[in-house]
């Protein structure tokens, strides 16, 4: 009897929760382990990658690129695809709660998250397009997109301004539209040219051939978007972390 009563003392309160709440732990766990995964690999190649490629000669880096990029970059796009579906069906929820408390429908905010999002993606990959002059000057690039990125969050938050949005659903409106322009730069530009500056590193190795002088500025892109995406990381993790932690927005 007082062995029990002694373990009774000691045990841990364990209640699980019910199977929502279980559902959307395991989205945002998913989230979390896939974007760690993402801009882990994001960062290694801003801060290592680049700097260690630029050091080594033709003939070694022709070894070393088909070997190191096709399974970084197998892992750096897929979890961003697993990152970005998780935390859209978790925002999905948040949305969803708002607008039933609010007696609105979800059309408005989910609509406008990607309209806003996937023009402003557009309107950035444009600048990159003539790839010379200012436009293929990083510090030019960085006033444009920061100038650009404030007016779509703002644009998001005067198209949701009824009242009922959550600061959780603006916030991650915000980082979470930013986070959906990093996976369209993944997809849409540096996996499209590493994809084939791989290949042509991997001809060049075995024939000893040249590389195709259009691959300077294929890679110069792929650098861009790559350094714009380490730098979006940024903001992004803000507005993440403010959703339950810094109540800037909305109720």
């Amino acid at each position: 009897m007082a062995s029990a009563h002694l373990l009774a003392m000691f045990a841990p309160s364990i209640a699980l929760p019910d199977a929502n709440a279980t559902f959307l732990m395991l989205l945002r766990w998913i989230h979390f382990l896939a974007g760690i995964t993402w801009i882990g690999l994001l960062y290694f190649f801003n801060l290592v990658n680049v700097p260690f490629m630029k050091e080594l000669d033709a003939p070694t880096k022709g070894k070393v690129v088909p070997s190191l990029m096709p399974h970084a970059l197998w892992w750096f796009r897929w979890a961003a695809v697993v990152t970005v579906l998780a935390g859209l069906a978790y925002w999905g929820n948040i949305v969803a709660a708002d607008a039933r408390n609010g007696g609105a429908g979800i059309g408005t905010a989910m609509g406008s998250f990607f309209v806003i999002w996937t023009v402003t993606w557009a309107l950035l990959y444009a600048c990159l397009i003539p790839g010379k002059g200012a436009l293929d000057k990083g510090p030019v690039l960085a006033v444009i997109y920061a100038i650009v990125i404030i007016i779509a969050a703002w644009l998001f938050l005067s198209w949701n301004n009824h009242g009922w949005e959550s600061n959780r659903l603006l916030s991650i409106g915000i980082g979470g539209g930013i986070g959906w322009m990093m996976l369209l730069n993944v997809w849409g530009v540096i996996w499209r040219i590493q994809k084939r500056l791989i290949q042509w590193t991997r001809e060049t190795a075995a024939n000893a051939t040249p590389m195709p002088e259009k691959s300077k500025c294929m890679a110069r892109m792929a650098f861009l978007t790559s350094r714009a995406n380490a730098f979006f990381s940024i903001p992004m993790l803000f507005f993440m972390g403010a959703a339950s932690h810094y109540p800037m927005f909305g109720k």
